[in-house]
Parts: structure tokens; sequence; C-alpha cells
């Protein structure tokens, strides 16, 4: 069972505090570029340099989750792991410089959504971590909380 911990405190947490800060990121970037406080080249590289490693530790995180039997975070993760599978097969996955006004408000609410996702995914890994912490120290009476996840 030490396994469960070290997946859930070193991969999982890490894991997620990184995609929901890229993402956040990203929000903001959109959000200055609404307002002209940012151009359009320095914006799309801003945000383009974090898209191809957000869908790679999305995809691995969205592995990890079904080859280690956790099928609730793997059908939260599933979802956005497929359309950015989906985004990548198709090139679209990169904002373009010549079109990031025509696209700027479904992006933006495209980068909503995924960052309310991946807060989802951050509070259902926090939980996780104090049921498991709990179980580690001893603090509950019933030794047999498998039932609960």
């Amino acid at each position: 069972m030490g396994w469960n911990l070290f997946f859930w405190l070193v991969v999982c947490f890490p894991t997620n505090i990184a995609l929901l800060a890229s993402t956040f990121y990203q929000v903001l970037i959109l959000s200055d570029l609404e307002a002209d406080y940012i151009n359009p080249f320095d914006a799309s590289s801003r945000i383009n340099y974090f898209i191809l490693p957000e869908f790679i530790g999305q995809g691995v995180l969205c592995a990890l989750c079904l080859f280690t039997g956790h099928w609730v975070m793997f059908l939260l993760n599933a979802p956005l792991a497929g359309y950015h599978a989906m985004l990548y097969v198709k090139r679209e996955h990169l904002i373009d410089v010549t079109e990031v006004f025509r696209v700027l408000s479904v992006e933006k609410k495209f980068r909503i959504a995924k960052l309310a996702l991946y807060l989802i995914v951050l509070i259902v890994t926090i939980f996780r971590l104090t049921l498991i912490g709990v179980y580690y120290l001893g603090l509950e009476e019933d030794d047999n909380l498998g039932y609960l996840w």
C-alpha cells in the first residue's frame, strides 16, 4: 500500500498543480491579449510553449491512473486526454498568430473549462491524499478503508 501514497503524493499532486498553473497562465495571457496589453505574437508564442508539455503531462497522468487502477481519476482525465490527442493528430493544437483574435473567445472559454476540470481533479487528489494519510498514520479506528475507494 506504500505505492499508493507514493502515487498520490509524488506523481498526481505535483502533476495536477503543474497542469492547473499552466492553464491558469494561459488564461491570463489570453485575458491580457483581449485587453490589448500584449501583442498577438508574444501571446501565441507564450501559450504555444506550454501546450505540448501540458498534453504530455495530461496523457501520462491519464495513463498512470489507468494502469494503477484508479478508475475515478482515469474517467475524469480521459475525455480531456482524448480531446488533446485529437487536437494533436489534426495539427490544431497550436495557436496561430494570424488567427489569434478570431479564436480568442473560444480558446479562452476552453481553457477556463480545462481550469475547472483540473481544479476538480486537484480536489479529488487532495481528498485521496488525506484519506491515505489518515490510513497510514493510524488515526482511524477501522483499518479497512478500502471500501471508500
